[in-house]
């Protein structure tokens, strides 16, 4: 029923159209499908943003803590392996390392984030700016219709007069052809 050739009556046509452009909800983003990421779409990116959206969460640093802990026990007391003594030099080097890493992760893919975020929004101000021309249109179309309405009452009320003006009219010439009868 939607997918109609849009018709030339413009009731038809504020009604059909919409209806049409609502079967396809991500047509606004379409035009910026050509846009591509700064650091592309390659399985690094993705990957990036996987590894940055771990770090922040508490299954992360839970895990992290009890790394910590048992590496502590382990090189401070001499349990099973004393691969890292006292001052742990190992352990800030891992830890060194895995903030230089982490860092620019993390800035990745924000930045990533906000290209998104960014294309959403231009495609979500086009919307709301063709919806605004369509209420635009729409309300167009309503006061056509109200006016010619307005034009079809003035006509109707202009008919309803020259219709009583007639009977009015017939009446006298009825009263008149009735007394000419009568006197005869």
């Amino acid at each position: 029923m939607y997918g109609l050739a849009v018709a030339t009556d413009p009731f038809k046509r504020a009604v059909q159209e919409p209806l049409r452009l609502m079967e396809e909800p991500l047509r606004y983003l379409r035009p910026h499908a050509s846009l591509s990421s700064t650091f592309g779409d390659d399985w690094f990116g993705r990957w990036a943003e996987r590894l940055a959206r771990t770090f922040g969460t508490p299954r992360y640093i839970f895990c992290q803590t009890v790394v910590v802990i048992a590496w502590i026990t382990f090189n401070g007391y001499s349990i099973f392996v004393h691969f890292d003594p006292y001052p742990f030099i190992l352990l800030n080097l891992a830890f060194s390392t895995q903030a230089a890493y982490a860092a620019p992760l993390i800035l990745l893919a924000q930045t990533r984030q906000a290209e998104r975020d960014q294309v959403l929004a231009a495609a979500d101000a086009q919307h709301r700016e063709s919806l605004a021309q369509m209420q635009i249109e729409k309300q167009e179309a309503v006061e056509r219709g109200a006016e010619q309405l307005r034009n079809l009452l003035e006509q109707n009320t202009k008919l309803t007069e020259d219709t009583k003006a007639m009977a009015q009219r017939l009446d006298t010439l009825t009263a008149e052809i009735h007394q000419i009868i009568c006197k005869s």
